[in-house]
């Protein structure tokens, strides 16, 4: 159960940052971004 709450909190900011990325006109700004959402990414696929 703990699991699938931390699945759906993860999946919930990753959309956030890809919104954040697309908006965002900086380019480290940007690049900050995609960053972490790698980072969640490969959490979300539980890849560590």
């Amino acid at each position: 159960m703990i699991q699938i709450i931390y699945h759906f909190l993860v999946l919930y900011l990753t959309f956030h940052l890809i919104w954040f990325v697309i908006r965002e006109k900086k380019f480290w700004n940007q690049l900050s971004g995609v960053i972490v959402l790698i980072m969640f990414l490969l959490r979300l696929l539980l890849i560590k």
